[in-house]
């Protein structure tokens, strides 16, 4: 894939299967962080907020959401792997053709601005 520019054309230059689950995470994303800013960083859609940041890539055969460790326990962990999404530290995969668990990382996103905003609010 060529250095995108901006978040379309990421998404376009992505495998044809991951456009819907890419744009699925975008919208995600922006309705539960309206105030996100929408940049590309290392070379994969980013979005920062309140000092910290969340993401997502595309590969062969998975999309990955990027949510940090911070956010992403082990009971959350053990939710997802469960309903079949293998997790990381700080990722979840979704393979082209699964659902995305739009509900868990709508609650993610919020415990991460809370999480932000309290740290913000306390320096």
């Amino acid at each position: 894939m060529s250095k995108p520019k901006d978040v379309d054309s990421y998404i376009a230059n992505s495998p044809s299967k991951a456009h819907s689950i890419l744009e699925e995470l975008r919208e995600i994303i922006k309705s539960t962080v309206p105030e996100a800013e929408e940049g590309i960083s290392y070379n994969v859609p980013f979005y920062k907020f309140h000092g910290v940041h969340v993401g997502f890539s595309a590969f062969k055969n998975h999309a990955t959401f990027g949510i940090g460790a911070d956010v992403l326990r082990s009971k959350n962990r053990k939710i997802l792997e469960e309903k079949g999404y293998k997790t990381g530290k700080e990722t979840i995969q979704i393979k082209y053709g699964q659902e995305v668990p739009t509900t868990t990382i709508e609650q993610l996103l919020r415990a991460k601005v809370n999480k932000a905003k309290k740290t913000t609010k306390d320096e």
